[in-house]
């Protein structure tokens, strides 16, 4: 079968292969045909080296697609259910599973060292335990996620991460005050997603904030109030919140430059939510004065922050209803053998999600 692999971590192009097969079957695994996957900025990051991953890997981990075979044990999937796949599945009897914390499960972490695929003489992981850049994927049978068959497996994969991630930092992290002031720093997918988020909560003003102009142009149609370059980061502080700060601030690029500077724009007792997955020796400096004196709350958002079961139903219900807009979220189509041209299009900000239908 096809699939887009990377050979050593470093390289900026993906080598879509067709002697791949997907490994692993059997009991409490499935087989997943994939229909429809989405590229996420964690996808690049794992290629640059900034998340870490062992290589040769398939990237993608936003996807969706139907079961094609069920292993043993497997009682509530069967061959035809459509699924969106879950990076992050909860086990259910770990410490943080039991507090509530299911997005803090490491069981879909541990999965990650283990081999998703092979191609002749060698083994081939996937990204954060799935490896969504291919025809077929074998995952644990809680990786598989039914989904309602009114959900096209498009808007589907959105919701696996991106979606989830952006509305939950702003729903179930932040819970975010009517009538507050926001500012989001990122606006691609995930960011856009919070302002959604923000939007629903009745946040007064969201200001986005990113260099790419046309994504601050489509920051206004998501719902942000005023969209800025970071530039114009200060000045938009003045005007909107007569210099104070943002009630919130969230940090959505995953770098130490960009969360120090959403610290400093939110207001004393304000909440600072780092959104953006970054890289292990990139440090955030802060003082002990200032945490002190400003009593800034710094909350960072793992997975949307809840229930990931949960969040998925929230999503759908929401979008069903007309409250958020995730068609629209999809710039940019292309085939698996496009995908090079998908990572170009994430890389300048051309594109607020592509989608890679397989």
């Amino acid at each position: 079968m096809r699939a887009a692999v990377q050979h050593e971590i470093g390289q900026d192009k993906l080598e879509v292969l067709d002697d791949i097969e997907a490994v692993g079957f059997g009991p409490g695994k499935v087989r997943i045909r994939v229909r429809a996957t989405g590229l996420c900025h964690s996808d690049l990051s794992a290629m640059s080296g900034v998340l870490p991953q062992p290589a040769p890997f398939v990237p993608g981990h936003e996807g969706a697609g139907e079961i094609v075979e069920v292993g043993e044990g497997v009682t509530h999937l069967k061959p035809g259910d459509r699924v969106v796949v879950c990076w992050l599945p909860a086990c259910g009897v770990c410490p943080a599973c039991k507090r509530g914390q299911s997005q803090l499960c490491l069981a879909g972490f541990m999965n990650a060292g283990t081999p998703n695929f092979r191609r002749p003489g060698q083994d081939v992981f996937g990204f954060a335990g799935t490896g969504t850049f291919t025809e077929e994927v074998v995952v644990d049978a809680g990786s598989a996620v039914p989904i309602p068959d009114d959900v096209p497996f498009d808007i589907a994969a959105l919701i696996g991460c991106g979606v989830t991630t952006g509305l939950g930092a702003a729903l179930n992290t932040a819970d975010v005050a009517a009538g507050s002031s926001v500012a989001v720093i990122g606006c691609g997918g995930v960011g856009i997603s919070a302002i959604q988020g923000a939007r629903l909560k009745g946040a007064a003003e969201i200001v986005a904030v990113d260099p790419v102009a046309s994504r601050r142009e489509a920051a206004l149609r998501f719902g942000a109030t005023k969209a800025v370059s970071p530039d114009e980061l200060p000045d938009a502080k003045q005007s909107v919140t007569g210099g104070e700060g943002f009630d919130y601030v969230f940090e959505v690029v995953g770098r130490s430059a960009t969360a120090r500077t959403a610290y400093e724009n939110t207001r004393r007792g304000g909440t600072l939510v780092i959104v953006g997955a970054g890289a292990m020796d990139d440090f955030l400096q802060l003082n002990m004065f200032e945490l002190f004196f400003d009593e800034k709350r710094i909350l960072p958002s793992m997975y949307g922050g809840g229930d990931v079961l949960r969040s998925y139903e929230r999503t759908v219900a929401l979008w069903r209803a007309g409250r958020i807009d995730l068609e629209s979220l999809i710039t940019h189509r292309v085939p698996l053998s496009g995908i090079n041209e998908a990572l170009d299009q994430m890389r300048t900000g051309t594109a607020l999600r592509t989608c890679i239908e397989i």
